[in-house]
């Protein structure tokens, strides 16, 4: 009744075999469904990071999206790795070893959201404490930080939970589980609450916003997140700390839950590369040009498909009230 044993693992003799082929079948189906989605959604979010990390110039925003592209990316290929081996008879211990990487990620890429909707959300509350007192290098410590504290945490849970060479102590696992869960809970409460700030001030704030692309990247981002991307926490808290005895139906909505993180792992390259291209009918449109729209923080300017200045959107991440 292990959580982490796949039904596709177990010999089990089944009552029915013509009921039990279709469910092997669909289950099939969907782990390579699952698998196909990644490798797409890799390479998306490699040319998101060769972009970002090698062929632009860096401001607070993007440094976000560098580090959530680089969360999706460690976390689709956590799916890669996991799902073909969960369809041969791996052992127990390295199945639990692998969700415990994957979480890593998934957590890290969850806290970089949350991130970039906050800052957008204060820099839309108090404009002038954010252009003028918000310190320079705010966005890489904030980034580092939730890197090693996803790290910190996988490694102790290894440690204390799934290690080989020591028995697992119950107390530190509880506490290691109850750390994992409040973050989720409070990550999630922070990315709903400033993503609802933002929408009520675009949509019917006394001082309307402008909308740009920057906000339709994050909005369209964090409603794919929570349509694809929440349910995989939200059994990764239940099912696999809250052991509850429901053996074949756990792995089945396992596996859909990994099927729906990985659609949105993979969706976030699109977004950029839909909001940067819409509106710009060029039949050969540049990839860096392109994520450049899709970060831009200014109203657009240029209906005739032109490129839009980028000393305004630059402003807000250079030196102190930069005006």
């Amino acid at each position: 009744m292990d959580p982490t044993i796949p039904a596709l693992g177990t010999s089990q003799t089944p009552i029915n075999e013509s009921e039990e082929t279709p469910c092997y079948k669909q289950t099939l189906s969907l782990a390579v469904l699952t698998c196909i989605i990644s490798l797409v959604g890799l390479t998306g979010n490699a040319v998101v990071l060769w972009l970002l990390g090698f062929r632009m110039r860096r401001n607070a925003v993007s440094t976000y999206i560098l580090n959530l592209a680089a969360a999706d990316f460690f976390f689709l290929s956590g799916h890669v790795i996991y799902l073909p081996l969960c369809l041969i008879n791996i052992p127990r211990t390295i199945r639990k070893i692998l969700i415990c990487v994957m979480t890593f990620p998934y957590l890290t890429g969850l806290s970089m959201l949350s991130a970039i909707s906050t800052e957008r959300c204060l820099s839309v509350l108090w404009p002038m404490w954010y252009r003028c007192h918000r310190p320079t290098h705010l966005s890489a410590v904030v980034c580092v930080l939730f890197w090693a504290l996803s790290l910190l945490r996988s490694i102790l849970e290894w440690m204390f939970c799934d290690s080989l060479l020591s028995d697992a102590d119950s107390r530190w696992c509880e506490i290691l589980d109850f750390i994992a869960i409040a973050w989720l809970i409070v990550l999630c409460v922070v990315l709903c609450g400033s993503s609802l700030v933002l929408l009520v001030r675009i949509l019917c704030g006394s001082r309307q916003m402008p909308l740009t692309r920057l906000y339709v990247t994050i909005l369209l981002t964090v409603l794919v997140f929570l349509l694809c991307g929440l349910p995989f926490g939200i059994q990764w808290a239940l099912f696999f700390r809250i052991h509850l005895n429901w053996n074949v139906l756990r792995y089945r909505v396992h596996l859909v839950s990994m099927f729906l993180s990985a659609l949105n792992s993979s969706a976030n390259p699109i977004i950029y590369f839909f909001v940067g291209s819409f509106r710009h009918r060029q039949n050969r449109q540049n990839l860096k040009l392109v994520l450049q729209r899709a970060l831009q923080d200014t109203p657009e300017v240029d209906e005739g498909g032109g490129r839009l200045p980028e000393e305004t959107s630059r402003k807000m991440d250079m030196g102190p009230c930069a005006a």
